[in-house]
Order: C-alpha cells, then structure tokens, then sequence
C-alpha cells in the first residue's frame, strides 16, 4: 500500500507511522519548574543524536489549549532536565506518570517513585531507574502540526549515572540484565530480551571497535 501524509488517506483504522518507526527509546524526563515544583513524563520521540559530546532530544506535542507541556517549559526556563532510563519493573510508573496533567502535581511523588538528588543539576533522578542522563539545555525547535506544533527539546548530557549492578567484570555495560523497554505502536511496547553482535571491518579486513 502507498498513502499520502498530508492526506492520510490510508484506509486503516489507526495511522501506521508510530507502529512503523521502532522501537523507539523512552526517554522518561523529569524537570523541575522555576517555582520549584518536580515533574516526570514519558515521551517515545527521543533519542541520542551524538556521543562527543553527547547531546539527547524529546520531542512533545502541545496541550490541547495550545500551551506547551511542563517537561518543555521548564527545561526552557531552568535550563535542566534529566532522562531517566523505563523498565520492564518499572513500566506501570511510567505509563501512570504520562497521564497526570496537572502542573502542581509532581509525578515521581504521586506515583510510589523514589527520587533523589543528581550531581550537576536540580531535577531530581528516578532511584528505581539503571541509569540517568544529567542533562543541560540547548534549544528547542518548534516543529508544525496539523493541531498545534511539535517541540523538539535538544539537551547537552552533562553527567551519566550507571548503577554498577549492571556493569559486567569486563566493563561492558549489560542491556539484558537492565530489562529496558522501548516504545511500539498503539499501546504496544517491547522489552529487551536479545542481543547479537556484527563487528565492524575496515581499513583493508582491519578489525576496528568502532563502538568504542
């Protein structure tokens, strides 16, 4: 089948680009506000984008009044955020903490969480989470929508934190030990159960690790 975006003429019940583009990494974010007050949500439009140094991007669509989301606003007018890392035992948390809307709510309270301070920046981290990234803000860009606008927040990763549990005797950071789940379509998601491995030959059959 071929349909066109602009039209959406598809014929299925639900649009099939979210079911297509995956599994998409949850970057589980949490900010505070200027007034102090915490706030965590979920968002599956994130990802990595380089690694020297590292930068990481969430992309989140407006409130139904147009307004901008708390995660949005407040990495903008604090200039912080923190990606905490979703698991498979921790994945009710964090469907619950997508649903509260209420600003002077702050999720990680409202939803059992434990949290506790970061090392360089104010939002505090998921303690139930493997691993965080401490993040500085870097710019949003507004992208259009058909109701509304998509804000892709760009963020510097300042500091990482890793629970050692999850590092291997040889250094090797264990993915499969951590349960990490990624985002499907519709109300589907995944968890990572496998991996496999395809090293890198360059330079004339010169093995390189370019993971590295």
């Amino acid at each position: 089948m071929y349909y066109d975006t602009s039209k959406n003429d598809h014929g299925l019940p639900y649009n099939p680009f979210k079911a297509l583009t995956v599994p998409r990494p949850i970057g589980w974010i949490s900010t505070v506000s200027k007034n102090g007050i915490g706030n965590l949500s979920p968002y599956s439009y994130f990802n990595g984008l380089s690694y020297d140094p590292p930068f990481v991007m969430f992309s989140a669509g407006n409130r139904a009044d147009g307004s901008k989301k708390d995660s949005v606003l407040n990495a903008e007018e604090t200039g912080e955020f923190v990606v905490n890392m979703s698991t498979w035992d921790t994945r009710h948390q964090m469907n619950d903490t997508s649903w509260i809307m209420e600003p002077d709510i702050d999720e990680l309270e409202k939803t059992g969480l434990t949290a506790i301070d970061s090392t360089n920046v104010k939002p505090k981290r998921v303690a139930e989470s493997p691993v965080h990234f401490e993040c500085k803000y870097h710019q949003t860009v507004q992208l259009p929508g058909k109701e509304g606008f998509h804000h892709v927040v760009f963020g510097q990763v300042i500091g990482i934190h890793i629970k050692d549990e999850f590092i291997t005797d040889d250094g090797i950071v264990d993915i499969l030990k951590m349960k990490v789940i990624a985002r499907l379509g519709y109300n589907d998601y995944t968890l990572v159960e496998k991996t496999f491995s395809i090293m890198d030959f360059k330079d004339k059959g010169k093995m390189t690790k370019s993971w590295r």
